[in-house]
């Protein structure tokens, strides 16, 4: 089952989304509403032909389109996030496709990556944070012995949890950005 505002993706919009800076200009555009190639190459630190190029490659794929209401002159282009909030995808979507598979599997290292990253970014900067946010920063591990369909409830139960949170954000001072994340996967000890 795919929830609403969630699509499944062929191997060009995978490409697209897990390229490092193309999926950090999506999380600020997520974030912070439509951006302006020169907005995100600020936010960024990247050149703004860069961040052009990137730009297209992400409106091509249908994961960004133009906002030509917020331009204040014929130069100006805005970039605001498709009709797709997220996105699902399995590498078994891609079973028998070479290249689809290809695809697939790097952008589950990319996505990986991503997550570890943010990890890695809490640890540097948790110092900056007053002592109710370091001890609400919060991971977890079970093992648990499960079937597909029960790891698929889990899965979705999960995630309409996680979008009461994101559909209903934290108001006031202390309200801060998470990022949150969890996976779920056959493994050994």
């Amino acid at each position: 089952m795919t929830p609403a505002n969630r699509r499944s993706v062929t191997p060009s919009v995978l490409a697209a989304i897990h390229h490092p800076l193309r999926r950090r200009m999506l999380d600020l555009i997520h974030l912070d509403g439509p951006a302006t190639a020169s907005r995100l190459a600020a936010a960024t630190g990247e050149l703004v032909g860069n961040i052009s190029h990137h730009l297209k490659v992400l409106s091509a794929a249908g994961v960004i389109v133009e906002a030509p209401e917020l331009a204040k002159n014929r130069r100006e282009r805005w970039w605001k996030l498709g009709d797709t909030s997220s996105y699902s995808w399995s590498i078994a979507d891609a079973q028998g496709d070479p290249a689809g598979e290809l695809v697939a599997a790097t952008a589950e290292d990319q996505n990986l990556a991503h997550h570890v990253g943010k990890v890695r970014q809490w640890f540097d900067i948790r110092y900056e944070f007053e002592e109710p946010w370091v001890r609400a920063a919060y991971a977890t591990e079970r093992w648990l012995t499960l079937t597909p369909d029960r790891l698929n409830e889990l899965s979705e139960r999960i995630e309409d949890l996680v979008r009461e949170y994101y559909d209903e954000p934290s108001e006031g001072e202390d309200a801060h950005r998470v990022f949150f994340f969890a996976h779920a996967v056959p493994a050994r000890p």
